[in-house]
C-alpha cells in the first residue's frame, strides 16, 4: 500500500481530481493556507503509483513542486476493494523517481561500507582456508556490495553522473579493500604457523572452483545481476538478492587475497580475472534489465544541481572499465574454450575400456604461468575408483588428449578417491559408500603430476 501526496495549484484542483477519480482512485483535497494550492492525498495499491502519475501527467499537471510517496499499512475507501482486485498479482515496475530513490537508499556512507567489506572478506578468507561453506555463506550476508552494484545501472538510465561515478568507485575500491584485507589475514595465518605453508590451494574445494573464469561462473553472475535488476524495480526488499551478488564476488575476492599471501601469482591472476569478469557481467545484467523495462525512455528526474563528478571524470572511469571489460572478455572467452576442450578430452580418455573402474567427479583448470591468455595450464581431475584401476595412466591419457586438441603441453593431476561396494546381498553399483579409511588424500598418493611424452 502506498499513499501519494501531491501539491497542485488551485486552478488545477478539479482537473487533477477528475483524472484520478476516472481511474477509481479515492482521494481527499486539503487546502493549504500558506500557498495558492491544495494537497491531494491518494491511497493506492503499490502497483498503481505509475498509473496515478500517468493520469496527472496526461492532464499536464506539474508534479515537481511537491510530490511524496509514502508507505501505508491499509486503506478503507469506497474503491479500495476494487483497486486491490485490479492490481493484485500484477507486475508494474517502479516509476523513475521511485527507482532512483530506492537506489539511493541502498547506498552506505563510505566508512561503514569499507568496514563491512573488510569484515566480510576476513570471514570469507577464514571460511576458504578451513573449507567451511557455512562460514563463507556468512561472509556474503554482511557484504554491502549490492548497493554500488545496482546504482551504476540506475545512474546510467537516469543520466545521473554522480550516481555512476560513486557506484563505480565504490565497487572498485571496496573489492580492492577486500583483497587487501584477505591477503593480510591469510599471510598472518600462513607465516604465523596457523596454516601449513605448503597448503595446496587448488585442492581446497571452495578455492578450487574460483581459479579462473568459466561459462558457469559467468552464468551465475548474469543470473545474479538480472535478479537484482528485477528486484530493484519492484516494491520488495533487495537484501536476499544482495546475498546472491555477494556470493558471486566476495569469496572470489578473498581467494585472490589468499593467492597473494601464498605468493602464487598464477592463482592470483586467475582469481582476479574471474572477479573482474563477474563484476562486469553483474553490472551489465542490471543495466540490461533497466533498459529492457524502458527506464532510459522515461522522464529523468532532476538530480538537484551539479554533482561532485564531472563528465570527464566519469568518462575516464568508464574508459578504464571498458578496457578491463575487453581484456577480461578475451581472457574469459579463451579460458571457456579451453575448459570445454579439457572436459571433452577427459571424457574421451575416461571412456577408454582400460578405465572402466574410474569415474570423473570434478575437473579444475588453473593458469600455469603469468598470462591469462597463453601458456600451459594445470588440470586437476578428481575421480572415484572402484576395484583395480590405474589413475596414473588416466592422467597420461588425458594429457595426451588435451595436447592433441589444444596443441598445449598441460600438466594433469589425477586425485583418486577409492570406493567399495556394499556387502548387502542385492546392492547395485550405484549403492556404495566411500570407505573413509581407504580414501587417498593429496598428502600421500593423491595427486599425480604427469606431462605427455
Amino acid at each position: 500500500m502506498r499513499v501519494l501526496h501531491a501539491v497542485v495549484s488551485s486552478e488545477n484542483r478539479d482537473t487533477a481530481r477528475e483524472a484520478l477519480e476516472e481511474r477509481d482512485y479515492s482521494l481527499i483535497v486539503i487546502p493549504l493556507d500558506d500557498t495558492d494550492g491544495v494537497l491531494l492525498e491518494v491511497p493506492l495499491p503499490s502497483n498503481a503509483i505509475g498509473d496515478a502519475f500517468d493520469a496527472l501527467e496526461e492532464e499536464e499537471i506539474e508534479l515537481e513542486e511537491y510530490t511524496v510517496v509514502t508507505s501505508g499499512e491499509a486503506a478503507m475507501t469506497p474503491t479500495s476493494e476494487t483497486l486491490e482486485q485490479r492490481y493484485a498479482g500484477s507486475y508494474d515496475p517502479l516509476t523513475g523517481v521511485e527507482l532512483r530513490s530506492k537506489a539511493r537508499d541502498l547506498s552506505r556512507d563510505r566508512g561503514s561500507y569499507a568496514a563491512l567489506m573488510i569484515l566480510s572478506a576476513l570471514i570469507a578468507t577464514a571460511g576458504l582456508l578451513i573449507n567451511s561453506p557455512a562460514i563463507v555463506v556468512g561472509s556474503m550476508v554482511i557484504a554491502p556490495i549490492v548497493g554500488p552494484a545496482l546504482t551504476a545501472g540506475v545512474g546510467t538510465v537516469t543520466g545521473d553522473r554522480g550516481m555512476i561515478g560513486d557506484s563505480l568507485w565504490m565497487q572498485l575500491y571496496g573489492l580492492g579493500l577486500a583483497i587487501a584485507a584477505s591477503a593480510l589475514l591469510a599471510a598472518g595465518f600462513r607465516f604465523g604457523g596457523f596454516v601449513a605453508p605448503t597448503l595446496d590451494l587448488p585442492a581446497l574445494d571452495l578455492f578450487g572452483v574460483r581459479l579462473s573464469p568459466n561459462a558457469l561462473s559467468l552464468v551465475v553472475g548474469a543470473a545474479a545481476g538480472t535478479a537484482a535488476g528485477i528486484g530493484l524495480t519492484t516494491k520488495g526488499p533487495t537484501s536476499i538478492i544482495g546475498v546472491m551478488i555477494s556470493a558471486a564476488l566476495i569469496p572470489t575476492a578473498a581467494a585472490s587475497g589468499i593467492a597473494v599471501a601464498w605468493l602464487e601469482p598464477n592463482l592470483a591472476i586467475g582469481t582476479a580475472v574471474l572477479l573482474v569478469a563477474t563484476l562486469v557481467v553483474v553490472n551489465l545484467a542490471v543495466l540490461t534489465v533497466l533498459v529492457v523495462l524502458g527506464y532510459h525512455r522515461r522522464e529523468r528526474p532532476s538530480t538537484g544541481g551539479e554533482t561532485d563528478w564531472s563528465w570527464a571524470t566519469v568518462g575516464a572511469i568508464l574508459a578504464v572499465c571498458l578496457v578491463l571489460t575487453l581484456i577480461v572478455g578475451v581472457a574469459t572467452a579463451q579460458q571457456t574454450i579451453t575448459d570445454r576442450e579439457v572436459a571433452q578430452a577427459t571424457d574421451d580418455a575416461i571412456n577408454d575400456p582400460a578405465h572402466d573402474n574410474l569415474t570423473v567427479i570434478s575437473i579444475q583448470t588453473q593458469y600455469a604461468d603469468m598470462s591469462p591468455f597463453t601458456g600451459p595450464r594445470e588440470v586437476t581431475v578428481t575421480v572415484s575408483e572402484t576395484g583395480d584401476a590405474a589413475p596414473d595412466e588416466l592422467a597420461t591419457d588425458i594429457a595426451t588428449e588435451i595436447e592433441e586438441r589444444t596443441d598445449e603441453s598441460v600438466a594433469v593431476r589425477v586425485h583418486p578417491q577409492e570406493y567399495e561396494y556394499s556387502s548387502a546381498g542385492d546392492a547395485t553399483a550405484s549403492e556404495f559408500e566411500a570407505a573413509g579409511s581407504s580414501s587417498r588424500s593429496s598428502l600421500d598418493t593423491g595427486f599425480v603430476p604427469v606431462t605427455p611424452r
